[in-house]
Order: C-alpha cells, then sequence, then structure tokens
C-alpha cells in the first residue's frame, strides 16, 4: 500500500516526534509537568476512589515532597532533553491528574509560567471532558491563536456501560460535547483510549474507533490495561478475578484500530508503562520497545497502513 506523501516518517502511522519534525523542522520534546491538581474523581465531587485502574499517588515528584513550581519544573526539563542534545523546541504537558480542574485565573497563571519560558512552542494539557467549561475553553483557545496547543481528554471508552463499570464518572455523551464545543478553531484534540477494559470485545473496542475517527479530533493515544498495586483493577487482579489481554492480541487490536483511524490523524502513544513499583501486568506491557516493534511487524505482515479501512463518508473499507 501506498503511504500518504505527507507523513514524511518511516513509520506505517502518523506518529507524534515525525509530525513534530515535519511541523517545526527540529527535533520538539515534551515536557511533563505536575502542576498540583487533583481530579474531581478523586477530591469528592464526583467520587473520591478515581478510575478502577488509576493509582492516586501522582508522579515520582509529587511522591518525593513539595512540588516545584511550574517553571522551575520546565527549566529542568529543558536541560535534561538539552544535555542529551537532540531536543530543541518543547511543548509544557500539563500531565497530572485534570489540569483544568481549577478557576481560570489559576489557570492563565499556571499556563502562563509555563509559556514564558524560551523555546516553549506550546502547551498540551491533559483533563477530563466533564471539566471544560466554556470560558476555560475560551482561555486554552486563546493560546492557540498564538501557540501550538493540543487539550487531550480522557475518555478510555465510548460505552456507557464500561465507563461506569470503570468508575469514570461521565458519559460518552459529555465527551461529545465537550469534543463539540473545543473544535472548529486552531486548538488540537487528542483524545486517550484504553484497550482490553474490562468486559469489552474486540468489535466494542474497534466500535471506539470507528466513533473517534468520525469525529473533529486531530490526535489519540492508546493505552494497554495496566494493573497497578494500590488500585481497585489491582485488587481484583490478586485475587485472581482478572483476565489481561496477550500481546498477540492486544497488537493484532492497535493495528485493527489504526486501520480504522484517519491517515493524518497523530499517534501520540501506542501502548502504556506502569510505575514499576506496583506494577502488576501484564508482564509484556514492561517492555514497551518489544510492544512497538510487534506492531510494526503486525503491520508490516499485513501490508496495511493507518487508514487502511478508513473511508471519510463514514463507511469501512474492506
Amino acid at each position: 500500500m501506498a503511504k500518504p506523501s505527507f507523513r514524511n516518517n518511516t513509520k506505517r502511522y502518523c506518529d507524534l516526534k515525525s509530525y513534530w519534525m515535519n511541523r517545526f523542522g527540529c527535533r520538539v520534546q515534551k515536557l511533563p509537568l505536575d502542576a498540583g491538581f487533583t481530579c474531581p474523581n478523586r477530591d469528592g465531587r464526583l467520587s473520591v476512589g478515581g478510575c478502577i485502574y488509576c493509582d492516586g499517588r501522582g508522579p515520582a515528584l509529587r511522591q518525593a515532597g513539595p512540588l516545584p513550581s511550574v517553571g522551575e519544573q520546565v527549566r529542568r526539563g529543558i536541560a535534561f532533553y538539552r544535555g542529551r542534545g537532540k531536543a530543541v523546541k518543547f511543548i509544557a504537558y500539563f500531565q497530572t491528574f485534570t489540569n483544568t480542574y481549577a478557576p481560570v485565573e489559576k489557570l492563565k497563571a499556571l499556563y502562563d509560567e509555563a509559556l514564558a519560558e524560551a523555546d516553549v512552542v506550546g502547551l498540551s494539557i491533559g483533563t477530563r471532558p466533564d471539566c471544560v467549561p466554556d470560558e476555560t475553553l475560551d482561555l486554552i483557545r486563546s493560546y492557540a491563536e498564538r501557540y501550538h496547543v493540543w487539550l487531550e481528554f480522557g475518555l478510555q471508552s465510548i460505552h456507557d456501560r464500561t465507563l461506569g463499570a470503570i468508575n469514570r464518572g461521565h458519559d460518552a455523551a459529555t465527551f461529545l460535547d465537550a469534543v463539540r464545543r473545543a473544535s472548529g478553531g486552531p486548538l488540537l484534540i487528542c483524545v486517550h483510549i484504553i484497550v482490553g477494559l474490562p468486559g469489552e470485545t474486540r468489535a466494542e473496542m474497534l466500535e471506539t474507533a470507528r466513533v473517534l475517527a468520525g469525529l473533529p479530533i486531530h490526535g489519540i493515544k492508546i493505552h494497554s490495561l495496566l494493573a497497578l498495586e494500590g488500585t481497585a483493577l489491582g485488587e481484583r487482579r490478586r485475587r485472581g478475578e482478572l483476565d489481561l489481554m496477550t500481546r498477540e492480541a492486544y497488537v493484532e487490536t492497535v493495528c485493527d484500530i489504526l486501520e480504522l483511524l484517519p491517515p493524518e490523524m497523530v499517534i501520540q502513544r501506542l501502548t502504556a508503562e506502569g510505575y514499576r513499583d506496583i506494577f502488576l501486568g501484564p508482564a509484556w506491557a514492561g517492555n514497551k520497545l518489544a510492544v512497538l516493534g510487534a506492531i510494526d511487524r503486525e503491520l508490516e505482515r499485513r501490508d496495511s497502513l493507518q487508514g487502511a479501512r478508513y473511508n471519510k463518508g463514514g463507511t469501512e473499507q474492506r
């Protein structure tokens, strides 16, 4: 199959690293930030337990003590990646928990602080679809007019039954409304999904991909389901009540999903890694490079590409 010329990469899908190289002409690096946010699914507004797979500790930086300022985190990240001699420009990635879950004035101060550092060319803001009121979207859109800005929505599945089972705290209609309100301008939208959620069939996972393929979104993160100690999912795994996908099934499903997505959608992630000190499985997920290599080999075996079964009119190609 012929690869679209706009990709200008060595992959059979539109990977983020190449997308940024094509757009900026240099290596661009995401800088993960912890701005001290919490989540309505943890602070009691919706729930206190969070999603069943979520480890509430946050990253190592938060566990180590008081958080450095956003500006200090950005400066440290730039120094680290510059020291490795590759990155030239940077995206400030507000990653930990729900990074729009605060008054607009506080959000503006944090986003401005990140963008004040030299060679930070944009933002990536991770959030939930039930935490983007119109005034917050207006603020984020104002940055998108001047910078490269991604708004990342955690969805995980388009099926309400699954969202309820994982204690997500919102339904699919809330997600669809958030995408509708955020779309139509320079703001770029990325959506997170999880492959292998309890009770979902492969057909249901592919239905999530088909729905996303028809929406005005620009990127996707595909995560493998991880069982972590200290989570409700991890407890089910310890009790022998949870079967996790094999690597073979995961790779095949991810390749099926890639074939259904628009060829220009940016693939920001294809697997997930958990904190090693609390990681319970699946064992194969601990080797990210091996999983990515297996996905590459499966696409090559199929002689297939991202978008091979995508049809803009909504009918899947066969």
